[in-house]
């Protein structure tokens, strides 16, 4: 007697939307369309640092792409000559520094408070952040203002005024919204007081936004020359920024003018912008692989667990 052997049936597990056809054709497009992105993001770096070291022949020809031509840093000789240069550059550190350090306690504190659903009067100061972003007193109030104050020729002309991006403040104040609330009622079980809680377990939960925000407001304070050149007027108090702006513009001054009397002035103007767009970027450049880490990693990653 023979007896039938059970046959099996191997069931195929169901494709999912990310094996479909449609899925590949999407990850195909994308990857095309980054890949553009990139390269035009890129390309006009790359060829702004190649102009910045090619001979100015070859970039009044138009021969300049992305490799320099008749290598030449006679611009970075003429700017970086200049003891005032040095100066002004470190003035630009210690005014980023500064303005940023001031700019993330204002905002963490003022995003912080506004977070808070239970806070009296919390609609009416979000309206007052909000209606700063299309109303201002304009240029001549805030000149009056900054003046008044004794504030001109200083840091803090710089770094008050703008003191808090009412972008950035939303930004922060959705994610301290996004927050779950029992960690802060933990803590306040264990006895922490308001300041205990943002400190131990607010900030230290935070730390992608924060750094997110540093990023923003130094790339934002490093950038800016109008302030310093409407409310400094010595030169030795200007700004990186503001000096390669007036070597553009022609206006350097007395003391800026000597380093460059005998430089052949025409190789200056042909690769002057160059030099500067690249000075002005590479420190930003240096500092973002230390935060990029942030902006990969997931922002509520590891905050609750089960």
């Amino acid at each position: 007697m023979t007896i039938a052997k059970p046959r099996l049936t191997v069931r195929r597990k169901p494709r999912g939307p990310r094996d479909s056809r449609g899925y590949r054709v999407f990850r195909g497009f994308n990857a095309v369309i980054l890949t553009g992105v990139v390269i035009v993001t890129l390309y006009p770096f790359v060829n702004i640092v190649a102009r910045s070291l090619s001979d100015q022949s070859y970039i009044i020809a138009g021969k300049v792409n992305l490799i320099p031509k008749g290598w030449d840093i006679t611009g970075y000789r003429h700017v970086m000559s200049d003891s005032l240069f040095w100066i002004n550059y470190r003035n630009t550190v210690f005014y980023t520094v500064v303005a940023t350090a001031v700019a993330i306690v204002l905002t963490t504190c003022y995003a912080y408070v506004l977070s808070k659903k239970h806070l009296k009067g919390r609609n009416f100061l979000v309206g007052v952040a909000v209606f700063t972003m299309f109303f201002n007193g304009g240029l001549i109030p805030n000149y009056v203002l900054v003046t008044s104050l004794g504030l001109k020729n200083s840091v803090w002309a710089i770094a008050l005024p703008n003191a808090i991006s009412v972008f950035n403040l939303l930004v922060m104040k959705a994610f301290f919204e996004s927050l779950p609330l029992e960690l802060e009622e933990a803590g306040a079980v264990d006895g922490l007081s308001t300041y205990g809680i943002l400190l131990r377990i607010v900030l230290p939960l935070s730390k992608a936004i924060v750094a997110t925000m540093v990023l923003f407001y130094a790339v934002s304070f490093w950038n800016s020359w109008f302030s310093a050149f409407l409310y400094m007027d010595r030169l030795d108090l200007f700004p990186v920024t503001v000096y390669l702006r007036n070597l553009i513009a022609g206006a350097t001054g007395a003391e800026n003018a000597g380093a460059i009397a005998e430089a052949d002035e025409v190789q200056v103007d042909a690769t002057i912008q160059s030099v500067t767009i690249i000075l002005t970027t590479l420190p930003i450049l240096a500092v973002y692989p230390f935060v990029q880490r942030y902006f990969v990693s997931g922002i509520m990653l590891g905050a609750v667990k089960g």
